[in-house]
């Protein structure tokens, strides 16, 4: 039973690659290898030759200085820090709260028996992470220090070491995780929120990790002197790398106390967590008036509601909501000093700054395509809409317009920002408010266009009309691309009419262009979405 578990669970981890959610039917068996050969080359050839490189850069110098055990420390820390956080997920969604609880908990299987499945399966995923980056810190550490018996052997120690910590750290993550999730009603923004915390964590590492490897390996004598008196055990940690019997049989023993502590806890809240309905929450019915909502309102609340209540779509086609703002900040704190330098850069375009700021803010209004997949989302509840007593372009004005208020609202405040630090006229600080918000409304109304006309239905996974269907492509890239054009023109030609007249002749232009499709949406298009 063990092994018809854990089969499921693997099948389950790689069901994209042999299973079509935007088509509903199982792959080729050439799209089946491409998609392996692709996930080998990635992960084996990209990050794997990625990380070969950092540990050649230090193993040799550290080793030659005798500090084998430092370089063991820091690839051995980026292995951990890998491999629980790229499985974290794993561990809270497959462990705690699968999709499968009630099924598997209503058969004649020991709960152990599950865990267990569910555990191996994480601690795979973890070790694939992890060796990622440690089986090229084992193999450039042999090659250059040489292959002796103790160094195989603890380095191989080590590894198990590596991925025994990682599966802890993971558990323990993904407990928390489910835990709280228990106790939001709409556990969507607790999804995002964690996904944008270890997106800003990862870029956070990756910016910063060059400049710290270089100070490690300039001044090894000194860090490695202060962690052997201060952090002993992590110099213990980098010597069962270099061959230390002792240290390995230390760690590891601590490596398996640890374990049989989490499996444990696992074990006595397993099936509180598992057994809760996957988060449901109780309510207590509370008798209340209800204000009546216009038919507009209505509609558009569902568009919101359902935005909402998806972290797949709000990661994916609304990342500029919170991009948007930030950016305005960042112009108030450093607005001042950008200005001057790009003014400095560029002597000879008037008010080149003020067009790069617009070009940013409309950049980053692109990324917010949430009327793309608006219509494909319906899918087979396409009926429902249809079938209501409202006007096909009421439904269609409301996925517009959720578009419009989610990036609106953001970019009237980061225009605004933008226009208190620009030194320009008073035109153009007007203008570089306006133009955003105009753009903003044509793109709302372009998108739920290009997704009325190129609708994707048949669907089994949210994630097919979000993130692989052709409106979804055309319209983030087609967005981008506006923009390029946009500020090519302006260098090419445009500033010799000056910024103000050239932003206005844009702004107009967006603004004919989105009452021409709002015109054909509401009739036309609306004739389409009837048919559909």
């Amino acid at each position: 039973m063990l092994k018809v578990l854990l089969k499921k669970q693997i099948a389950e981890v790689f069901k994209g690659y042999f299973y079509d959610a935007k088509k509903n039917k199982m792959r080729s068996k050439g799209a089946i290898a491409a998609y392996f050969i692709f996930f080998i080359v990635l992960m084996v050839g990209f990050l794997g030759g990625t990380f070969t490189i950092v540990a050649n850069s230090m193993c040799g110098g550290l080793t030659a200085a005798g500090f084998g055990w430092l370089y063991f420390l820091l690839m051995g820390g980026i292995a951990i820090m890998l491999g629980a956080f790229g499985s974290v997920f794993n561990s809270y969604a497959g462990l705690y709260l699968s999709k499968d609880n009630d099924l598997l908990l209503s058969l004649p299987i020991p709960v152990k028996t599950i865990m267990t499945a569910r555990l191996v399966n994480v601690y795979l995923l973890d070790a694939m992470y992890a060796a990622v980056v440690f089986m090229p810190t084992l193999i450039v550490y042999w090659i250059t220090a040489g292959a002796t018996l103790p160094r195989v052997v603890c380095g191989i120690l080590l590894f198990v070491i590596i991925t025994g910590l990682v599966l802890v750290i993971s558990c323990v993550l993904g407990w928390i995780i489910a835990k709280l999730s228990l106790k939001f009603k709409n556990k969507s923004f607790l999804t995002v929120l964690a996904s944008l915390l270890f997106i800003g964590g990862y870029y956070f590492v990756y910016f910063r990790a060059n400049a710290f490897i270089r100070d490690i390996v300039a001044n090894a004598a000194h860090y490695g002197e202060k962690i052997k008196g201060s952090a002993y055990v992590f110099y213990l940690f980098g010597r069962v790398g270099e061959g230390d019997w002792l240290a390995a049989a230390a760690y590891l023993a601590v490596t398996v106390i640890l374990f049989m502590l989490v499996w444990r806890v696992l074990h006595r809240s397993f099936l509180q967590i598992a057994g809760s309905g996957a988060g449901a929450v109780k309510v207590r019915y509370k008798e209340k008036a209800v204000r009546e909502k216009s038919v507009f309102g209505a509609l558009l609340g569902k568009e919101l509601g359902r935005f909402t209540s998806s972290p797949n779509y709000m990661l994916n086609c609304g990342l500029g909501i919170l991009l948007i703002p930030l950016c305005g900040v960042l112009l108030l704190m450093k607005g001042q000093t950008v200005t001057e330098i790009l003014s400095s850069v560029f002597p000879a375009y008037p008010d080149i700054a003020a067009v790069l700021l617009c070009t940013g803010l409309c950049v980053l209004s692109a990324m917010n395509d949430m009327a793309a997949p608006s219509v494909s989302l319906e899918g087979k509840s396409l009926w429902i809409p249809q079938s209501l007593p409202v006007e096909p372009k009421q439904v269609l004005r409301a996925k517009a317009c959720m578009q419009l208020i989610l990036s609106g609202l953001p970019m009237l405040f980061a225009a605004a920002c933008a226009a208190l630090v620009l030194k320009t006229s008073a035109a153009v600080r007007l203008l570089i408010i306006v133009m955003p918000l105009v753009y903003t409304a044509f793109s709302a109304v372009l998108e739920t266009v290009i997704g009325l006309k190129m609708p994707v239905l048949n669907w089994t996974n949210e994630v097919a009309p979000i993130k692989q269907s052709g409106a979804v492509t055309i319209s983030l890239f087609g967005g981008w691309g506006i923009w390029v054009v946009f500020f090519l023109l302006y260098m090419f030609a445009g500033h010799k009419f000056g910024a103000a007249p050239y932003l206005a002749v844009w702004t107009l232009l967006f603004g004919v262009l989105g009452l021409i499709q709002l015109k054909w949406l509401d009739t036309k298009g609306s004739a389409i979405f009837a048919e559909l």
